[in-house]
């Protein structure tokens, strides 16, 4: 884990309408994350430079696109951010066991989300 942006996700009114457009100018696959209105993203071959991300149905109509980075300790991360000015807007939350997310406001008001593997991790 080195604090790096490694994840992206689109929120959308119309996911399927938004899948078919990257699809068609982009060349990307989806593919459905469980039962959820959640589509994971692979933007490239594996091994070439570039993130991969995910698609998802709007849950707030200001939902903004969100960069993730991951980090290595989900806890520490959510009080240095507190510390230095951040505000937490989704407090630490599993993925049971496959990790944790957050997300956050920069002092600027950026939101961005955070990623901690984690595969122990349950609700």
């Amino acid at each position: 884990m080195s604090n790096r942006i490694t994840h992206f996700e689109i929120p959308c009114d119309d996911p399927e309408k938004t899948m078919t457009f990257f699809s068609d100018v982009f060349g990307w696959s989806f593919k459905r994350f469980g039962n959820e209105a959640y589509w994971l993203v692979k933007t490239g071959k594996d091994g070439d430079f570039g993130i991969n991300g995910a698609i998802s149905k709007k849950r707030d109509p200001q939902q903004p696109i969100t960069n993730s980075i991951t980090i290595i300790d989900i806890d520490l991360t959510l009080t240095e951010i507190e510390k230095s000015g951040g505000v937490i807007v989704l407090p630490k939350t599993p993925v049971p066991q496959m990790g944790w997310f957050a997300f956050f406001k920069d002092p600027d008001g950026n939101i961005h989300g955070l990623w901690q593997d984690d595969k122990n991790a349950s609700s």
